[in-house]
Parts: structure tokens; sequence; C-alpha cells
């Protein structure tokens, strides 16, 4: 017999105290910022039936991304590749006895099986914030404004971070999903995006409230398909870690996979991994 490895399956990571101890206050800072201003924590298991991803995540995610197996029952499931279709599933089920608007919160493990690199991994841990049932700006003002709290409280200034934003309202008719992952990708696509009404007024909104790092970036489209309208990144402005961090946007119509009437809604997800290396990399708590 050949000698067991004692390293961890390839892609996913041991915590050992001292690593422990960094994903504990990564996580007690996540959950005192969006408790904070009223967020409430919600949760599902990793496993999910795989059809839930297929009609409105991403192809590159379902076709190359998930852990998939067929079960005793002859059932396709999936280890989650995210956790937005799982909101949406919990919404959809209890859609007339909940109160809008939900301002929700979950810190799930989720997984793909992509190349193992800086920043990803096949297994991490990610903050999602969504709130459901607002369709006016002030939507995104508010999950927008959360996203730049959560990093001001790790300790960044507004020169470590910036908030790229744009529209996928933004995008010429007519421009299919493959060209917009080609534009997530960072593929140089011959397309004119112009910033719209909507998009000043968001900037105008968040400058007012003291959020200065924020423009328009007509390449930030996300790959997700289920995005409707205003979509956005954060990215880290150090040059050795210059690197998207997280992103999110609306999705005012994923609940229509279930056949039932639509919520607006935003959010984004935070993955650990990504933060961890920005801490890091700028030497803020716990690195300092």
């Amino acid at each position: 017999m050949s000698k067991l490895d004692t390293g961890p399956y390839k892609g996913v990571r041991d915590f050992y105290p001292e690593d422990m101890a960094i994903q504990n206050y990564i996580f007690k800072t996540w959950r005192e910022v969006v408790e904070k201003v009223g967020y409430q924590e919600y949760g599902a298991s990793i496993l999910e039936s795989a059809e839930l991803y297929k009609n409105k995540t991403s192809e590159e995610i379902v076709n190359e991304q998930m852990f998939t197996f067929t079960d005793r029952g002859g059932r396709e499931v999936a280890l989650r590749p995210e956790m937005t279709p799982t909101l949406a599933r919990m919404v959809a089920a209890r859609r007339k006895s909940l109160k809008y608007p939900l301002r929700w919160y979950s810190i799930p493990n989720v997984f793909r099986y992509e190349r193992p690199q800086r920043g990803r991994r096949r297994e991490h841990w990610q903050l999602n914030c969504d709130l459901v049932g607002i369709a006016e700006i002030e939507a995104e003002v508010e999950i927008i404004s959360l996203a730049h709290a959560i990093m001001k409280t790790f300790g960044a200034k507004n020169e470590d971070f910036e908030i790229r934003i744009n529209s996928r309202k933004a995008l010429p008719k007519g421009v299919t999903m493959e060209t917009i992952r080609k534009i997530d990708r960072g593929e140089e696509i011959n397309i004119s995006i112009n910033e719209t009404e909507e998009i000043r007024i968001l900037l105008e909104k968040l400058k007012k409230k003291g959020i200065q790092n924020v423009k328009f970036n007509p390449k930030i489209v996300r790959g997700f398909d289920y995005y409707t309208g205003i979509v956005f990144e954060v990215f880290d402005a150090n040059t050795g870690n210059k690197r998207s961090l997280f992103g999110g946007g609306r999705y005012d119509n994923l609940l229509e996979i279930f056949d039932v009437e639509p919520q607006p809604a935003i959010g984004f997800g935070m993955g650990d991994i990504t933060i961890r290396d920005f801490l890091e990399t700028h030497k803020l708590k716990p690195y300092a």
C-alpha cells in the first residue's frame, strides 16, 4: 500500500488554530458590521439540486466548475457553487409570508472545481448580503455602502481599494451572455458602453455619503446570467495584489425560475480568501 498523503484535497485548506483565529476574526467582523444595520442571518445545506444552477447562473460554472454527483434516488446533486440561487429558492418558498424588504446575510462555504491559485481555491467561505424588495436606487446605495463599511471596518483606507460600477442596462441591445462573459474575463471586446443616468445618480448619492473611491468602469459586467441592472466590483489598489476582491449587483428576475412573481433584489458576495490576502497585503489586523 502506498503511504497516505497528509495534505488536504487539492484546492481546499486545513485550518490549524492560528488559521482559525484569522478566519474567526474575518467572520466576526462581517457579522458585527452587517447585523449593526439590521441584516439577519440565514443558512442552508451545501447540497442543492444541480438543476437550480442550470437556468440562471454561469455556463462556465455549470459546465466546468460544479461538483456534482447522482444520489441513490437518481437525482443530480451539486455542492453549491454560490449562494444567490439558494436565497432565491428560500424566498420563493415563503414569498407570501415574508415581510419585505428582506435584509439577509449568510456565511456559506461554496465549491468550484477550478485551478487553485492566489485568491482562488476549490472551496471558500463568503459573506453574502442581500436586500430584497426595494426597486429604487436606494437599494444600490445601501448595499454598496455596506460593502464600503465592511472594508473600512477591516482598517482599509479609501486609497487602498476602489469600487467600480457599471450597469447591465448600459450594454448594447442584443449583446449575448457569451460576450458578457468574455468582457468579464478581461477579453478586449469592441462594443460601446456609456455611463447612464442611473449610474450618474448612484455615483452622486454614494459620494454624498462620503464614499469617494467609487467610479464608473465599462469593463465591469459580472459573469452571472441573472444580473439585470447595476453591477459592481471592489478592487485592491495595491500593485502587489491588484485584483478584484469581490462584487455583486441587482438581480430582479431570479425568482422567475420558480414560476413565481419576481421581487427586486440586489446583493454581493465577499470571499474569505481574497479578504485574507487583502489584510495581509496591506498589513492590517491581524497581520499588523
